[in-house]
Parts: structure tokens; C-alpha cells; sequence
């Protein structure tokens, strides 16, 4: 995993210290995307089609996402295909740190509570 300033969370004495990793961790990542990329293939709109005809249809990619509780894709020229997928592996590494900011974070403010003694 992308680990930023920190090597572990032991690092993290305060939630502002998590805060500065999270921030560090995340500034390099661009471009961002959430969703599949799936190659499709189908009918086109012509009549007499050669390809349509032979039964083969046309391939396209298109990236899948979710908007709310909608699913939809929307077309990806051939020529962004490396820069949808990067975009999409980036967007899988941010929500790794997400994740782990979530964690680093829980465990700071722990760490920042007054200690009580239990009876």
C-alpha cells in the first residue's frame, strides 16, 4: 500500500498527525476514478452492416459507475483506455488510504483522550 510520510501507525501520536500522512499520502494521486472498464461488443446502427451481419458487432469500451443508487456507463474512446484504467487503479489505491486513514485516525483520538483509571 501507498504509506506517505509514516511507516505504521505507531506514527501517529495525534489525529493531526494523521491528518499531515493522509494529506501527504493522497497529494501525488491523479487521475481518480471509481468504477469498471469492460470491453463490449454490439450492433451498430447501420443497415447492412458487414461486421453486424457476420454476427462479430463492433467493440467498445465503457466505464461502468455508480451514481447514487443508478448504475451507468458512459463510452471510453480506445486511445483513453490507459489513462481510464490508471485512473481507476488510483482511484482503488485512494480508497486503500481511505480506509487506512480511517484506522490511523480511530486510533489517534484514542491516543488524545485523557487516560482513566477503570475501578
Amino acid at each position: 500500500m501507498h504509506d506517505g510520510t509514516y511507516t505504521n501507525m505507531a506514527d501517529d501520536k495525534s489525529s493531526s498527525d494523521v491528518q499531515h500522512w493522509f494529506t501527504k499520502a493522497v497529494g501525488g494521486i491523479w487521475p481518480v476514478a471509481t468504477g469498471s472498464l469492460s470491453l463490449r461488443k454490439g450492433p451498430c446502427i447501420r443497415k447492412n452492416c458487414p461486421a453486424c451481419a457476420a454476427g462479430t458487432g463492433h467493440s467498445s469500451y465503457a466505464l461502468y459507475v455508480r451514481r447514487e443508487s443508478r448504475r451507468f456507463s458512459i463510452y471510453v474512446p480506445e486511445r483513453l483506455v490507459p489513462e481510464v484504467r490508471k485512473a481507476i487503479e488510483n482511484g482503488r489505491l485512494l480508497q486503500e488510504l481511505i480506509n487506512e486513514a480511517g484506522v490511523r485516525y480511530v486510533s489517534a483520538l484514542k491516543n488524545e483522550e485523557p487516560s482513566t483509571s477503570r475501578k
